[in-house]
Formats: C-alpha cells, structure tokens, sequence
C-alpha cells in the first residue's frame, strides 16, 4: 500500500470523501425538509411538493457525483502521465498493458472506498447532530431518522465511480510502449491530440446531443416543468463532450487570452506550456469550467426566476416572498459550491502533480540561466492563465445552462397579467454572486500556486537535471 503515498492519491481520497459526506447530507437534508412539509397542515397534502424536492434531492447527488468522477479521472489520468517510465520497463520486463491498467484500476477502488467510508461516517455523524438542531430552530418535532439504508447509495456510487474514473483515467496505460522507459512523464501534444479522430468524433456527437436535448427540454418545458429533466441530461450530455473535446476546444481560448499577461520570458514560457500540451492544461482547466458553471447556473436561474416575479407582479416581489426566494437560492448555491470545493481540491491537486513530475524541465529552465523568481513567477502565471480562460468560458456556460433550466422550469407556468402559457424566461445576471465567483476564482488560484511555486525551485537544478 505505499503508492498511498503517492502524490495525488491523498487528495484524491479527499475529494470521494467530500462527494460523499455531501451526498448524505444532501438527502438527509432533503428527506428532513420532506418531513417538515408533510408535518405542516398547510403543505402537507401536497405530493407535488414531496416529488420536486426527491427530484431535486437526485439531481444535486448526480451533480457531486459527476463533479467527483470528472475530477478524480483527470487525477489518474496525470498520475499516470507521471509513471510513463515505470509502466515502461514494466512492460520491457513482460508485464501486459492490461495487468498495468488493472493495478492503477484497483487503486481507483482502493482510494474511492477509503474515501465513500470516510465521507459516510463524518457525513452522517453530523447529520445526527444538525437534525436535533434544526428541530428546534423550526420548532416541529419532526422525529426524522438519520440512519437510513438510503445513505449508502451516495457512498456506493462514490466507490464505483472512483473506480470507473480510475479506468477512463488510465487508459494511456495501453498506448505506453517500452522504448518509453527512457523518458520521463510524457504528455500528450497537440499534434497527437489532434489525430485522434475517435475520440473527438464521439466527444463532438455527445456535445451536439447534449445541445440538441438542452433545446428540447426549453421546448417540453413549454408545456410542462418535467422539461427541465430532459435538459437535465443535456446539460450532462453535453459537459461530458466538452469534457472530451477540452484539448481541442481550449486551446484556441489559451492563445486569445495568452495576450493579457504580456510579453515577459516567464510569461511566455507560460502560455506555451500551456498550449504545448493541451491535455494537461485542459485537465486543470476542466475542474474551473464545472464549479465556475455550477455556481452560475444556479445563482442566474434564480435572479432569473425572481425578475420573472417581478414582472408579473407588477414591477415589485413581495418582500417576505422575495426573502424566501433569497434564502433558497443561497442554500442551493452553498450546496452546488460543494462540488466547486472538489473542483478546487482538483485543481490544486493537478497543478501540484504537474509541477512534481517536470522537474527534469524546470531545472533545465534554470541551468539555461532563468532565476528561481522567474521559474515562480513562470509556475505562477501559467495557474493564471488557465483559470482566468477557465473563469471566463464556465461564466459562459453557467449563463447558458442557468437560463435553460429556468426556461425548462417556468416556461409551463401561468402568470401573471395575462395568465396565459407559454411563459418566457429573460435571462437575468445577479451581479454580486457573479463578482463573488470571480473574486473566489482569484483566490483559488492564489492558493492553488503556493505549493507549486514553492516545488518549483526547492530542487537544484543539477539535482533535477540527474532524474
């Protein structure tokens, strides 16, 4: 077990245990808040209530999960890159591909268990202690029961999908041939990402369904909410084939906004690292798009929905309902910003393994004369330049999806002054959580680059040079 302490395998577990934990407290959240609707005699009879908040409850649980698998993938898949020279001469010594893609599989499961055990224990130990808490807070004994079977399910998915990740992860395990035993982590180049015709081919049909069910879910929720199930699947549909195309897609984003940060030699050398090897930069980019796009989403979907009330109601909310909605959105936004969180946690993570696995380069960089300032500052602006591209391109997905998902929603319900349906949606941009999201982003990536720079020049160039 000592490729435990690998690095990368840690925040890996880090990361299932988080998409656990938030798994159960998501459905005891949910369940505890079904049970307060059924315990009041003004809501209690309403099944539509029951259903949309089960239907709410599933999809945020997909949500962590995907989030969790998405990021826990991009992991393996940059470990691996790493062990190119050990999985080398294991091959030059007899061992198959397959048996070396089943161990890094296994690991997969191994971390993913560790993590979905963890996650469940702490997850439902304070689950035990809110419940009591919010009891009284609301003021109805609810006697809701915490441990349920039901909270396996999050902690069981979890497990799997590390392992399934683990696999997609490591599937470069195939492609390591054994003359690659004398290089070190090899990444895959843009050329080489753009000859692999299958897998774009499949990441560009995935994106065209995913758009094509987005537009048809705004169209059902014409006639009814269950619209926004079907966008639902499109908007997975269709962050899976952005997720595959990345290396194709992001470059062209890299080298537009490559000018903003000037033309000094560490910034330079920045945006080429950065466009040199498309799938290294995209992994890390990927996990910025998803929380960036999550928060958004659901942050425009309800400054959407509250103009939309604003309008029928004559220009003004009710103040006690517009409290409410506020509330809502909040909540909402905390529970979507878990799944940011694991993103964050990726990202560090990969900006980490990746600065740890070129160190022969960066020690070349300072044996040709550039200082441990600008090695940093290179490190530095490279984090940069991927997550502001990131920041941007998922603001632009979030105000897509957000305004889908109201549309889908609403478009069904009557309102006011003419009563009458269709309804449209105006996309609405709620100005503050979106200079939140930035400010966040920012920070991230101030902290996200501390260990890495710190990496970047702890070794002697001669040192480095040696490996």
């Amino acid at each position: 077990m000592a490729w435990l302490r690998e690095r990368g395998m840690g925040a890996t577990v880090l990361v299932s245990a988080i998409s656990a934990a938030f798994g159960v407290a998501l459905l005891t959240v949910t369940g505890y808040l079904a049970a307060v609707l059924q315990a009041d005699p003004t809501f209690g009879d309403s099944e539509t209530l029951v259903i949309v908040v089960g239907i709410l409850s599933v999809l945020l649980v997909g949500v962590a999960v995907y989030v969790g698998a998405m990021v826990t993938a991009n992991t393996f898949a940059t470990i691996v890159a790493g062990r190119t020279r050990r999985i080398a001469l294991m091959r030059l010594i007899g061992a198959s591909a397959r048996s070396q893609r089943a161990e890094v599989a296994g690991q997969g499961l191994v971390v993913g268990a560790l993590g979905a055990f963890a996650g469940l224990v702490l997850g439902t130990t304070a689950c035990l202690a809110a419940v009591p808490l919010m009891d009284r807070l609301v003021g109805i004994d609810t006697d809701y029961v915490v441990a349920q079977p039901v909270l396996l399910v999050p902690a069981v998915a979890v497990a799997l999908t590390t392992w399934a990740a683990s696999w997609a992860g490591s599937r470069r395990v195939l492609t390591v041939t054994p003359l690659q035993a004398l290089s070190g982590a090899v990444e895959v180049t843009h050329e080489q990402v753009s000859a692999r015709r299958g897998r774009n081919a499949v990441a560009f049909v995935l994106l065209g369904l995913g758009v094509a069910l987005l537009a048809l879910g705004v169209l059902a929720g014409l006639v009814t909410p269950l619209g926004v199930v079907i966008a639902f699947v499109g908007g997975l549909l269709s962050f899976t084939g952005l997720t595959l195309a990345a290396p194709v897609v992001m470059p062209p984003l890299l080298r537009l906004s490559a000018r903003a940060f000037g033309r000094s030699v560490p910034a330079r050398l920045a945006a080429e690292n950065a466009l040199r090897y498309p799938e290294r930069s995209s992994r890390m980019a990927i996990g910025v798009v998803m929380g960036v796009a999550l928060v958004t989403m659901f942050a425009v979907a309800a400054e959407s929905v509250k103009v939309l009330l604003a309008v029928s109601a004559g220009g003004e909310v009710d103040a006690a309902f517009a409290g409410m909605l506020d509330s809502f959105a909040t909540v909402m936004m905390a529970l979507v910003g878990v799944s940011a969180v694991i993103a964050a946690v990726g990202l560090v993570n990969l900006l980490t393994i990746g600065v740890v696995q070129r160190r022969r380069e960066l020690g070349l960089l300072r044996a040709l004369g550039l200082s441990a300032g600008q090695v940093r500052r290179m490190v530095l602006l490279e984090a940069a330049h991927v997550t502001v591209t990131a920041l941007a391109f998922g603001l632009l997905l979030g105000i897509v999806y957000g305004w889908v998902g109201a549309q889908s929603l609403l478009g069904a319900v009557q309102v006011p002054p003419a009563w009458s349906a269709p309804t449209f949606v105006a996309p609405a941009l709620p100005l503050l959580p979106l200079a939140a999201v930035i400010v966040a982003t920012a920070v991230l990536t101030l902290i996200a680059a501390v260990v890495p720079t710190r990496l970047a020049t702890r070794v002697a160039p001669v040192a480095a040079l040696a490996e």
